[in-house]
């Protein structure tokens, strides 16, 4: 990973870090809602639940626009699945590490016997 991609990965894994955050994303992968309707679904101010929605849009997970007066959010699946990537990369290189592991564990036991 490069510098840049280092920065993205702690942006994506900061805001998913966050229970209220995750369930906007899941709610704004399903369909585009105002912030006001994601608001309306959490015992906590407006004004949090926006800063919870800028965390996301910051990240790339989810993206908004305006209609009238409202603010429309919606999640970004491509973010999503990029997310899935690098899980997949970190699980294939402890998936190697664990392998080495066991090798050197199966080569040392050969030894001893």
């Amino acid at each position: 990973m490069t510098e840049t991609s280092d920065d993205r990965a702690d942006a994506l894994f900061h805001a998913l870090a966050d229970r209220t955050r995750r369930d906007i994303l899941r709610r704004v992968l399903a369909g585009e809602h105002s912030v006001s309707a994601l608001a309306a679904n959490y015992d906590m101010s407006f004004a949090a639940v926006q800063k919870h929605v800028a965390v996301l849009e910051r990240a790339g997970l989810l993206t908004k626009r305006r209609s009238g007066r409202e603010q429309l959010a919606s999640g970004d699946v491509q973010a999503v699945r990029s997310v899935a990537s690098m899980l997949t990369e970190l699980e294939q290189v402890w998936r190697g590490r664990i392998a080495r592991i066991d090798m050197l564990i199966a080569s040392e036991t050969v030894q001893e016997d």
